[in-house]
Formats: structure tokens, sequence, C-alpha cells
């Protein structure tokens, strides 16, 4: 009978469709999951993302690589679960943000590889723009409009910078340096990861972002939740290059059967940060999710309000489902799992595991400082990535509790500004990502913010709410009750020292910041 429901060629009908696939396309990894009913994980399959680096400074992802490894990990995992697609109720694609590509509308061929949200080769046009006479003269008539209507929808024009992260100057990079894209800009077509993947899924009969994808972009204004025609037109983009933009849980389509097989249906596409707040079931304004993977974000659920900030914290959207927007507010640090990778590749530990012991075997650091600044920062494009307060007696203890304590301290600055930002109240934080697994990194975040940590039994979340988006869009889930009935807890970490023992340490490290900037 086993042999009939798996193999649908030897005769038999398939088993019905219980089953729901989670797809995270990382900036290290693409991951899969399969999950069942009760959001157990049957089976998976990971693949590493290999990134390119034509030039200093340009980051680039290979999309016929990416996407050998994306069908390759569905079709390992469902494999792995012993399963046959035709039991896939749903697929749920999480994906990096802001990492995009431009292929021709009627071939289907790229004009370029992908470049990568880490890609710094709008650092020239990011200058000029931000020392512009326009910029400026557009921060006067916007901080105007803001006084005169009060309205947080003129905030953010108000003291617009570009940064290098952004999609929005990196494509207007593309349309000035690329001559192919400005020849056949008519029959140009952009998008993100999700967006290129859903295309070639269907072979090029859907083309679609969802609202958690475009937002992310900086080039979708969330306030009126359409592309946006002002900054678009500033930067020489044509809107027709953009797709249209639907539901985080929705039937975008199904896959063409001659890639698994049968058709499997599309039922989410959602941006990794937003997908990990699904899962994490931060439905409500104040949830919290803090996520420490190879970079940093906290985000909080803000309901209905989009909370517009000056300085460190920016609005998106979580998702959108039928008449339900979420907005979430977002704060993130660069340089967290992979400056601990890099730690590791210095040979000052061996197995990441042994780094929690190895900072608790001392009382201190020292006062040794490490500044984290591997990845450019927005703020500041000099940063530099450093130790202060090296002495004769400094060990690798000390050195690896140095980089854990830098985590733990800017969790503990990126919390107090939105605790001042974000008038709601903040409920239990919840944390996922690889370095929410060290134990020390969380207890000292706990004391530092005195505040209750929760975490995970699965700590790959963005699989996971990408894989419940499209449970829900495809029956196999009711509604957000039963999927928070679902979440497994394996840890709670609840303050133990007072802030005040902290301080002195602190102190010494945000002196160590001032110093490693400009």
């Amino acid at each position: 009978l086993s042999m009939l429901l798996c193999n649908p060629e030897s005769g038999g009908a398939a088993a019905p469709a219980r089953y729901v696939l989670g797809v995270d396309v990382g900036s290290t990894a693409v991951k899969c999951h399969v999950y069942d009913r009760v959001a157990a994980v049957r089976g998976s399959s990971c693949r590493k993302v290999e990134s390119l680096y034509p030039r200093p400074g340009w980051v680039e992802l290979d999309p016929e690589v990416l996407w050998s490894q994306f069908i390759g990990v569905i079709k390992e995992a469902v494999q792995a679960a012993g399963l046959h697609m035709r039991q896939v109720a749903g697929l749920g694609i999480s994906t990096q943000r802001a990492t995009f590509i431009t292929w021709h509308k009627k071939t289907g061929k790229p004009f370029h590889n992908f470049i990568s949200w880490q890609d710094l080769r709008s650092a020239e046009l990011v200058n000029s723009w931000n020392r512009s006479l326009l910029l400026k003269v557009i921060h006067v008539i916007f901080t105007m409009l803001h006084f005169l209507t009060g309205n947080d929808r003129y905030l953010a024009p108000s003291f617009l910078t570009f940064s290098t992260h952004q999609t929005s100057m990196k494509l207007s990079w593309v349309f000035k340096n690329i001559p192919e894209v400005t020849a056949k800009k008519n029959n140009c077509c952009f998008g993100t990861v999700d967006t290129w993947l859903l295309y070639r899924l269907t072979k090029g009969s859907v083309y679609a972002t969802d609202y958690s994808n475009a937002s992310s972009t900086g080039i979708f204004e969330p306030f009126t939740k359409c592309w946006n025609p002002t900054l678009s037109n500033l930067l020489s983009i044509p809107m027709s290059v953009y797709p249209p933009v639907k539901d985080t849980s929705f039937n975008f389509g199904s896959t063409d059967s001659e890639i698994f097989g049968v058709s499997v249906p599309i039922m989410s596409l959602v941006a990794d940060q937003q997908s990990a707040m699904f899962g994490e079931c931060c439905f409500h304004p104040g949830d919290v999710k803090l996520t420490m993977g190879t970079g940093g974000f906290w985000n909080i659920n803000t309901g209905g309000n989009l909370y517009a900030s000056k300085r460190d914290l920016y609005p998106l959207i979580g998702w959108k489902i039928g008449d339900e927007v979420v907005y979430i507010t977002e704060g993130c640090m660069s340089d967290i799992g992979n400056a601990i990778k890099w730690a590791q590749d210095i040979n000052l530990f061996t197995n990441v595991d042994e780094t929690a012991e190895m900072a608790r075997s001392i009382a201190d650091s020292q006062g040794v400082c490490f500044v984290p600044g591997f990845q450019v920062s927005a703020n500041d494009p000099c940063l530099c990535a450093s130790f202060m307060g090296l002495k004769p007696t400094t060990s690798r203890n000390h050195l690896v509790r140095a980089i854990l304590e830098s985590v733990a301290f800017r969790n503990k600055q990126l919390y107090d500004t939105i605790v001042k930002k974000v008038h709601i109240p903040l409920q239990t934080v919840r944390a996922d990502g690889g370095v929410s697994n060290n134990s020390f990194v969380m207890q000292m975040t706990s004391d530092l913010i005195n505040k209750k940590i929760e975490k995970p039994a699965n700590t790959d979340m963005s699989s996971l709410g990408a894989a419940f988006l499209a449970g829900l869009a495809s029956g196999l889930w009711t509604d957000k009750e039963q999927l928070k009935k679902l979440r497994r807890i394996e840890a709670v970490f609840e303050p133990q020292k007072d802030l005040e023992e902290y301080r002195p340490a602190m102190d010494t490290w945000m002196q160590a910041v001032k110093r490693s900037l400009h």
C-alpha cells in the first residue's frame, strides 16, 4: 500500500495532501523543511549559497546555480520525508531581502547576475545623492509638510538618505551602467529573489511579489502600499519594470508539472525576517521577534499603525492576508553569525558550541572589546572592525567573550531605541537564528533588557513562517489561533543580573565603538 501511495506511476492514487513545504533562501544557505499538520519536521535538506565577488565590493549570486539549489533542496527534503510531491498541499517561499535581478520580459533571459543586498557597487552613486542639493530641498519640503500636517507619511522623506544596502540605488546603477537593460527597458522585468523564483517555477506565466518583499526594497511606499513613482522618477527607473504586488498568504499559481513531476501549489511568498516573525506567532501589537543569524534583526508588531523613525528603526509591511495588513518596525545590526564564524576560521575555538562555556570560564573580558564591522555600516561606511584593549594576558577566552558581549550590547542598544521610539507596550521577546542557541548571549541579553526571552525548539523560523502562511492559504490550518497552539518552546531566559553589573563593561565597549567610527 505504501508503495502505491508514494508512487502514482504504479497505478495507485496518491495520499491526501497533508504536508506543506517551507523553503528559506538565505544569504548563506538554501533550506527546505517538510512540515506535517502539527508543524513537526518530517524531512529536511540544506545547501550552501555560494556568493560571487567579481570586483572588490561587488557581491552577486549566479541565478542558474541558485535555481538548481532551490529545486534540489525541495526534491531532497520530500524524499527524506518518504513522501511524494502529490502529498504536498502547498509551497511557501521565504527569501533574503533586497537581493534582485532584471531579465527580458519575453525571453526570460537575465541581463545580469543577482545583485546581493550586501553589494557596494552603488557607493559612489549613494555618496553623490546624499551630498546633492536636490536631496536637501526634498528634506526641507517634507519637513514642512510633516510640521503642517502632522502626518507621519511625510516624516521618512524629511530625513531620507540613501545607503548601499537599498535596492533602489543598485537598480538605478543597473539602468545607468548596463546598456542592454537601458536599451530594453520597455521589456525589462525587475524582481527580488521571490519574484524570480515564482517566474521560473511557473515557466513565466506568473509575475508577482508580495507586500513584505516589496516593502523591503526601499522603492515601495508602505503608507500608500504602492511602488513609489516620485523616487523612481528621481532615480530614472521606469515604473513599468515593477511586478504586481499580492497578498503574502495567497494562491500564486502552481509549479509547472515538468519541474517536480506534478503541479505543486505556490501558496506564499514572504521576506525572511517577516517570515520568521510569523513563524514565531508574533501576531499582536507589541510582540517582539529577535533573529540572530548572519546579521541581527529586531522586529516589533505595530498592528495597523505604521511608525516612521528618524534613526536606527524603519517601518515595513509584515504581511498582508486578505483585508488584514500588519505593519512592523525593524532595527538591524550586521555581523553576528559571520563574526562568530570568522573567529572559528582563525581557530579561536573549534566548535561553536564551546563558545558559551569559554565566555563563562572567565569573570570578564579583561577590558577587551570587539567592534563588529565586517560588513559596511549603513550609518558609517568607514566603520572599522576591531579588537581593543588587548593585553599580554589576553587569552582566546577573552577574545571569544568580547565577541559574544558585543552581540548582547548591540541588542541592548536597539532594544532601548525601540522602547523610546515605538510607543507600544512590549511583550515577551522571541528569539531565533543560529546564535540564539548560544546560552551566554541569550542570558546576557535578557539581563541587559530586563525581559524574558523565549527560544523555540526549531530555530529555522523563516522556513516555518513560510510554511504557516502556505498552510493557511491551502487550508491545512484554519487560523492563527491554531498556529499558536503548535509553538514549541525549548528554553526560556529570565533576567538574573542587574543592569548595573554590566555598566562598566558596556561603557567601555561604547567608547571602543566611538573610536572605530569614521
